[in-house]
């Protein structure tokens, strides 16, 4: 078959040998093989791409799930689910290749409900953060007794123990005064993590995420920030709300009762009353990726807990499957609330990180790099203020319902008490940035390209 493309032959090749996805545990060659094999049998509504490699080289592959992959829409928000964080908590990798088989196939079907999941979102799933953690504990398998082997990565680290500890910085400014979101990181981040961390702090600052989940086992739980306690001892378990705590609580509680068992609360010799619990009531950890998504992006992370056995056997995938199955696409549907607009200049022009704090909740946001922004919230009354540096603020009251997100556009004007500011570059936290685009009369028509 001369003057085919060798990438074509390895797509056509991996569609032919690949079943489809079983109840079984998939090795890192054979979860390479199901993903592209999801995404040649949905091309027009998935893009796999990779955000780095771990530690042994592996790539860290994503699979996107929209209407236009690969593009970030105006006011579609973006959401993620990372899998297998902890190597030999491996649950998670497996619901989420059932998760993408599930939305491939019943997006084909024409499935209603999964059709405007898809058309109005924008989803990103990593089934594996930790790939050579996994291939140490699946050596061990289900049947051995090493608790811990292949938790950490190819360095032996723990990779939820990695993140930048933004949390005493946050801490400090509630206390003496300071930001209350974006936090910076050090000037040497990059050197003090490890590859698959750096490989997932460069993704989430890539994307404007509004809502996210980590999936770990070991126990039946949806966990939320902020898991580092407030109190001096590391060890020291205490509840640590965030401003949103309620927002939190419905978020985690939103998972445990569409899960088939989560929300009776008795579940692995632990009792968790609705099945939700504060990470550091529980117990406190540090440097964790959660508080760290929360605190430094615009996204809303929580942890979710899915199975006693942190590598379960083969015959008990299915059963998981059908308990959490509802409960992943009722999360990713939680990311349809609160409100949402764009920032404009009185020429129209998108005004990039520009910030919208909500009167009441210690915690802002900030628009996108095309000028949108997503702010979650629960149903309620609401006063909302957009401002920018160089621009006057604009405040209003905007009530949002418990259905779709209320849409409040922002029009901000030059104020004349300050001279005209350079426009900034890309970054989480940086000024606003003015940009012009040709805008039909629906600007939620109007697409970007994303990142590759």
């Amino acid at each position: 078959m001369p003057g085919i493309p060798s990438a074509f032959l390895l797509l056509l090749l991996l569609s032919r040998l690949v079943a489809p996805v079983t109840f079984r545990h998939h090795r890192y060659d054979d979860l390479v093989r199901t993903l592209y094999k999801v995404h040649n049998q949905c091309p027009d509504i998935t893009r796999l791409y990779h955000i780095g490699r771990s530690v042994k080289g592996r790539y860290l592959y994503v699979l996107e799930f929209s209407d236009h992959p690969g593009i970030h829409e105006l006011l579609e928000p973006e959401v993620k689910y990372v899998g297998n964080m902890h190597g030999n908590e491996v649950l998670g990798r497996e619901l989420l290749l059932q998760l993408s088989e599930f939305l491939c196939e019943e997006f084909r079907n024409r499935n209603q409900r999964i059709l405007r999941l898809i058309q109005g979102t924008r989803i990103h799933i990593l089934p594996s953060m930790n790939p050579d953690g996994y291939e140490v504990a699946a050596v061990q398998g289900p049947n051995a007794s090493g608790y811990l082997v292949g938790r950490n990565n190819a360095n032996g680290v723990d990779l939820n123990r990695n993140f930048p500890d933004l949390n005493t910085y946050f801490y400090y400014n509630e206390k003496y005064g300071g930001p209350n979101h974006h936090l910076p990181l050090p000037d040497n981040w990059k050197s003090q993590v490890e590859p698959e961390t750096r490989a997932v702090i460069q993704w989430i600052r890539s994307l404007n995420f509004v809502l996210s989940a980590n999936l770990h086992g070991g126990a039946v739980v949806a966990n939320y920030p902020y898991d580092k306690s407030l109190l001096r001892s590391p060890h020291r378990t205490s509840n640590s709300p965030t401003p949103d705590d309620q927002l939190f609580q419905t978020l985690a509680k939103v998972y445990s009762y569409a899960h088939g068992w989560m929300h009776q609360g008795w579940n692995c010799g632990d009792y968790f009353p609705d099945g939700i619990t504060n990470g550091a009531s529980w117990y406190s950890l540090s440097k964790g990726m959660q508080d760290f998504n929360y605190l430094h992006t615009n996204c809303f992370e929580i942890t979710l807990e899915l199975s006693c056995n942190k590598f379960p056997r083969q015959e008990e995938l299915q059963r998981e499957w059908l308990g959490n199955r509802e409960a992943l696409i009722q999360f990713l549907e939680q990311v349809h609330r609160g409100i949402k607009g764009m920032v404009l200049d009185e020429n129209s022009n998108n005004l990039t990180g520009a910030v919208i704090s909500v009167s009441g909740i210690n915690h802002d946001v900030t628009s996108g790099e095309h000028g949108d922004y997503f702010r979650l919230l629960l149903p309620g009354t609401y006063i909302v203020t957009a401002k920018a540096p160089g621009y006057d603020p604009k405040t209003v009251t905007v009530t949002v319902g418990p259905a779709e997100p209320t849409q409040v556009n922002f029009q901000l004007s030059r104020s004349t008490a300050y001279p005209a500011q350079k426009a900034a570059g890309r970054g989480q936290g940086s000024r606003p940035k003015q940009s012009r685009i040709t805008r039909k009369k629906d600007p939620a028509t109007k697409r970007h390209r994303g990142p590759a």
